[in-house]
């Protein structure tokens, strides 16, 4: 028995997620209906974290086990023969059969697209989050350097979630603003349920003065009430998993 591990990109916006649900495809049985396709054979492809709907990646990470003797190095271009254009498999590698795609990584690395202008660009309408309004850009930045650290984030959780402890460490938060493309790119040791989407909506509320206080004080508060809107899945993507 093989242990193969790969590294996956995809456009989520026709997806139900990355886990199949009874009547919607995901980007998870997509790629096992078509190793089926090649080798005969039912795998279970296991994922970094399950991404919903809509959200996208750049490096996601994922592992099976299997028993053909396929090429290691063939296995990309005869899964992205068989999937539809918007999943690409870039790398596989055989890996120790001790490796698990969840439990072995060690931190991830997410970004978010903010486009801020009054009209719809076609080109990013998929992949960002367009927001009209004005934004204080300077005032976002600073604030999001609050992030920084090991705090209880139970303020930035949706509801569903069931969770030990809603402690997360962030390593790095990174803001950058390229004419109408705002890009915040957030490292860290785990993310809770929509946490990427309610820090990308606080921060948003704080660039339109919706939020006065601190964003310290809010993380502080452990409330969701004072933080921002949970922010679209279209301008999220996973750009990266550490091991």
């Amino acid at each position: 028995m093989r242990n193969i591990k790969i590294t996956v990109q995809y456009n989520g916006g026709k997806y139900c997620g990355w886990q199949s649900q009874p009547d919607s495809l995901g980007i998870q049985g997509a790629i096992e209906n078509a190793y089926y396709e090649i080798t005969k054979e039912k795998i279970k492809v296991i994922g970094s974290g399950r991404t919903d709907s809509g959200v996208h990646a750049l490096g996601q990470v994922a592992n099976f086990t299997t028993e053909s003797s396929i090429d290691v190095d063939k296995i990309p271009n005869a899964l992205n023969s068989k999937l539809s254009k918007d999943i690409s498999i870039v790398d596989a590698e055989e890996v120790d059969v001790d490796f698990h795609a969840r439990y072995s990584a060690k931190r991830k690395c997410y970004r978010y697209m903010i486009y801020n202008n009054r009209y719809r660009n076609p080109i990013v309408s998929g992949v960002s989050y367009q927001v009209k309004y004005g934004l204080d850009f300077d005032k976002m930045k600073i604030e999001s350097k609050s992030l920084i650290g090991t705090y209880d984030f139970k303020g930035f959780m949706s509801s569903g979630s069931q969770v030990k402890s809603t402690v997360r460490t962030i390593y790095d938060v990174r803001l950058h603003k390229n004419e109408d493309m705002i890009v915040l790119e957030i490292e860290g040791n785990g993310f809770l349920y929509n946490m990427v989407r309610i820090i990308v909506g606080t921060l948003v509320d704080i660039g339109r003065g919706r939020i006065a206080e601190p964003l310290s004080d809010v993380i502080e508060s452990k409330d969701r009430g004072r933080a921002g809107h949970t922010a679209p899945a279209c301008g999220l993507f996973l750009k990266k998993v550490f091991y």
